[in-house]
């Protein structure tokens, strides 16, 4: 696993410095659209020799004199720069593409609660005539019953109480007439309400199946939720996903070619054996410890040598076959 892990640390940064690298050099060529190809050309150069630059400083920084150096490293992050802003023209023409699809969108939604509003004026206009006609209604209604005339007969001299014809005739045609109008107002009301319904209907439409309306959606809450304007807060999107894309394809580059200094790093491991013995040969234990032992009273009187037998019977470690 130590050995792979430092190809899946490179895999990692090439992913993302490739992944920057595109949408910088299409973001460029946006911005310089007169020369698509040429722009291409040189943004992609620039890329890689972007990070071949960034290698050869990690590999030779010890060896190279200030001048370089310098000159190097403020390449690296003005390229870095340029990348950002490539990157930066690419997300906001993205955004512009997705904003005038919304704004298409807010438009027919206007156009749409215009015809909302002058629904809603007629409505209110036969709604209050409907209730003038109902009131004229029951003010003929109350006149048919109160329709009485009284004259005293000349023969008995008795009061007699009886209704006018001509005036019960006059009542009723504009009973029937005020009712004929409230049926066509209550006709004209309910066709309205369709029409506001239908309307209703067509911007709920245009908000659920709308892509623009989906893509933003997570932004256009954000905005409401600070009170900012949307423009301000995609700016701010943006400028925090540029800062985090290319530089960090730079530190894992970086990254990758320290780890692979580490793994192949040699380490010096010094083997041992005692005096007398050779490597890869059998040997008896007990005897080694016996001339182990001698050896150590020989050189009782010798500090140096007696130091150096004590380090070797440190070291002493397993190319050495022993059989028990």
């Amino acid at each position: 696993m130590k050995k792979v892990f430092p190809y899946i640390v490179l895999l990692a940064a090439l992913c993302l410095a490739t992944s920057a690298a595109y949408y910088s050099v299409f973001g460029l060529s946006k911005l310089f659209s007169a020369q698509t190809l040429a722009i291409i050309i040189m943004a992609g150069s620039l890329e890689v020799s972007k990070l071949i630059t960034a290698t050869y400083l990690h590999r030779y920084w010890k060896k190279l004199n200030i001048l370089i150096k310098t000159y190097l490293t403020t390449a690296v992050v003005v390229l870095m720069f340029i990348t950002s802003i490539g990157i930066y023209g690419f997300l906001v023409a993205a955004y512009q593409t997705t904003a005038n699809q919304l704004t298409i969108m807010d438009k027919q939604v206007a156009v749409i609660e215009l015809k909302k509003e002058r629904f809603n004026d007629q409505l209110t206009s036969y709604s209050v005539e409907k209730v003038q006609l109902g009131e004229s209604i029951s003010e003929l209604s109350k006149g048919l019953s109160n329709n009485v005339i009284q004259y005293k007969d000349r023969e008995s001299g008795e009061i007699i109480t009886t209704t006018s014809s001509s005036t019960r005739k006059v009542l009723n045609k504009q009973l029937d007439d005020f009712k004929d109008q409230r049926n066509n107002v209550s006709i004209k009301i309910e066709s309205i309400t369709d029409s506001i319904t239908k309307l209703d209907l067509q911007v709920l439409d245009l908000e659920s199946n709308s892509e623009a309306s989906a893509e933003i959606g997570p932004l256009k809450y954000l905005s409401e939720l600070l009170d900012k304007p949307m423009d301000e807060i995609v700016n701010w999107f943006i400028l925090i996903f540029i800062f985090v894309f290319d530089p960090l394809a730079i530190v894992l580059l970086v990254s990758a070619n320290r780890a692979f200094d580490i793994v192949n790093e040699k380490q010096d491991i010094e083997c041992s054996v005692p005096v007398g013995y050779e490597f890869n040969k059998e040997y008896n234990i007990e005897e080694i410890l016996n001339d182990t032992e001698q050896q150590k009273e020989n050189v009782d009187s010798i500090p140096e040598e007696k130091t150096e037998i004590k380090k070797k019977k440190k070291r002493f470690r397993t190319n050495t076959k022993v059989i028990s």
